[in-house]
């Protein structure tokens, strides 16, 4: 409203200060909120947990939080690498056909040579991987095909070569040794092994991440490709490299996931690539990218988990489960989206300033 006896000049210096006091409370509100996500989102699932516990005593017992770690350490693995992946602008959806490849042909060459050594297993678990994920990586970043293009196609092409490999049949738990079960069943100080091995590629994601210059890197591309390339920063090997990642951690956890469930299917882990982007996504990783967090994944995972895990404990109908997790999910990519454009807001008022 126009004040009696203002000038002109005086009224538009006013309604300036008044539209910048909203702009800075719409950026500090948006600025806190990415600031403490991760808080909020620990609070979140201490609260469910308590909520859940309230319903069924046996929810927060050792052995049943020992299940959720335990169920959720392949997921929490796979979410590392499609953390990066996101980040830079991407997306994996062959994740899930990788593993089951990497995984089958583990298992036959186990069932083949009962004697090989467990860690010879995983490597070659890791190995056919890494060769799924240079090979994405290669139409990626030098044939520059779309991400979700290349991933659809070669998702078809590698399941249709796990069916070709095993000749349409199953290796069941009867034709693996011992030693190759083992390696997800067993522990070490009373921990599941598939515990300390998502823990340990936290650790080297958070390091790799957080003090390398390569990480640092892969960030710059995901924010600004245009600049990074100007800045000196060969884009495409760092498309290649999170690719190759992404091979690389689903050929291991196709190598844990046929270990643990002592089965090797032609459609092991179908649809398990949404699980894992959804980990990302309520993890607070930003499908324009640019953003996201080792923090933020652990717990996005963590979430999974529990909601897997708690809502048949609580006698929740399978539909509303899914409703539950899809409405969670929706949730958390809307707060991303509100986030994301209070941090645009906010640097193009820097820029103007």
């Amino acid at each position: 409203m126009k004040r009696k006896g203002m000038n002109p000049a005086a009224e538009s210096a006013a309604l300036s200060v008044a539209h910048a006091g909203q702009e800075k409370t719409s950026m500090s509100i948006s600025a806190y909120i990415a600031r403490f996500r991760e808080l909020g989102l620990l609070a979140f699932i201490v609260l469910l947990s308590l909520g859940v516990q309230l319903r069924n005593p046996s929810f927060l017992t050792w052995e049943n939080i020992s299940d959720i770690a335990t169920n959720t350490a392949i997921l929490s693995i796979l979410a590392v690498g499609m953390m990066l992946v996101i980040i830079t602008r991407g997306i994996d959806l062959s994740i899930g056909a990788t593993l089951a490849l990497s995984g089958m042909i583990a298992a036959l060459t186990v069932s083949h040579y009962p004697g090989l050594h467990p860690l010879l297993a995983v490597g070659l678990g890791i190995g056919i991987g890494l060769a799924c994920g240079i090979v994405i990586g290669f139409l990626v970043s030098w044939v520059n095909i779309l991400p979700i293009i290349a991933t659809l196609g070669m998702m078809n092409v590698f399941r249709g070569l796990t069916f070709e490999t095993s000749g349409g049949k199953w290796v069941s738990a009867h034709q693996m040794p011992a030693s190759f079960k083992g390696i997800a069943t067993g522990s070490l100080l009373g921990i599941n092994n598939l515990i300390l091995i998502a823990i340990a590629i936290y650790l080297i994601a958070y390091y790799f991440v957080s003090h390398t210059r390569t990480g640092r890197r892969i960030y710059a591309v995901g924010s600004n490709p245009g600049s990074a390339e100007i800045s000196g920063i060969r884009s495409g090997r760092i498309l290649w490299l999170v690719y190759s990642i992404m091979g690389g951690l689903s050929g291991l956890a196709g190598v844990l996931w046929v270990s643990k469930f002592a089965s090797a299917q032609g459609d092991t882990a179908s649809g398990y690539e949404l699980s894992v982007i959804a980990a990302c996504v309520l993890g607070g990783v930003s499908i324009a990218g640019g953003v996201g967090k080792i923090s933020g994944i652990v717990l996005g995972s963590i979430l999974l988990g529990i909601l897997n895990n708690a809502l048949p404990m609580i006698n929740v109908s399978p539909f509303w489960q899914n409703f539950i997790q899809g409405a969670i999910i929706l949730i958390a990519v809307l707060v991303n989206a509100l986030v994301k454009r209070g941090i645009d807001r906010n640097n193009l008022m820097r820029r103007k300033i």
